[in-house]
């Protein structure tokens, strides 16, 4: 009989206990999404904003069907959101938000992060993204341009988009190493895409940090603060005189390739030689 007497009690103190842990943890979690929010857009001194927060102003948007997609893209709250309105595992196209203007010598710094959707052909496969720098070629989808991928598994791999360049990589498990042999890879016609493996990787759950330090025909890329991969030596053919130039400048594109994905705190700048 004493337990049946104490049992209401014993339950209304877990409840009450319940209730009293939701009314302290609710306020901080929404003072640490308020802060974040403060945060957002303030580009750190040097820096300047390439995505204002508010809009696409400096971007145009186009899809694999080489049209412009106004729905692809979207803001909110300060935050670039792909596929936001799209109805999961529907079919969608891929699509590209690029910058207006060139760039060259210059260091890049963002956070993105995956959402829950992922869409056909692709809603089987790992979610896939990427930052593309150096971009020319509109004319082509993906154009030419060297990449930074942004991947599950995979982020911090150098992709070449119908251009040549080389990395430094490990023999034992080609790799990239920074104290590694120099290779190089791209020019081929009949391999538009060349990719050469990040070192390790360092995505987590949640927002992700890649900078890229662009200078002239090079590039390093750095993942939650680790140096991941590098470039060298990247090049464009010139159709003219099919002579291979060195690729120092270009336009900037983030990829949206069949899964949901979050950009914010894009923030560009300018080096000095």
């Amino acid at each position: 009989m004493k337990v049946h007497l104490y049992f209401p009690i014993f339950l209304s103190t877990i409840l009450f206990c319940s209730c009293t842990e939701e009314k302290k943890t609710a306020p901080m979690e929404t003072s640490k999404i308020e802060a974040e929010y403060a945060l957002l857009n303030k580009a750190p001194e040097g820096f300047e904003l390439l995505f204002n927060g508010t809009d696409f102003n400096g971007w145009h948007m186009v899809t694999d069907g080489k049209a412009s997609d106004g729905d692809l893209f979207s803001v909110e709250k300060g935050v670039i959101h792909a596929y936001a309105d799209q109805k999961e595992n529907s079919e969608q196209p891929f699509g590209a938000l690029i910058t207006n203007a060139e760039y060259e010598n210059y260091t890049l710094s963002l956070e993105y992060k995956w959402g829950q959707k992922k869409f056909g052909p692709r809603n089987e496969s790992v979610r896939d993204a990427g930052l593309c720098f150096h971009v020319f070629d509109e004319d082509l989808f993906w154009p030419s341009c060297a990449e930074c991928q942004i991947q599950e598994g995979d982020t911090g791999d150098l992709w070449l988009v119908g251009v040549r360049g080389s990395t430094k990589i490990d023999l034992n498990n080609y790799h990239y190493s920074a104290t590694g042999e120099l290779l190089t890879k791209g020019g081929e016609k009949d391999k538009r895409y060349q990719s050469f493996a990040r070192s390790f990787f360092w995505e987590k759950n949640g927002w992700n940090k890649i900078i890229i330090e662009v200078k002239g025909a090079s590039a390093k890329f750095t993942v939650n603060g680790k140096l991941v991969n590098e470039a060298f030596n990247l090049e464009r053919l010139d159709q003219k005189t099919e002579k291979w130039l060195p690729l120092t400048k270009g336009k900037i594109l983030l990829q949206a390739e069949g899964a949901e994905i979050f950009y914010r705190n894009v923030y560009i700048k300018k080096l000095t030689n």
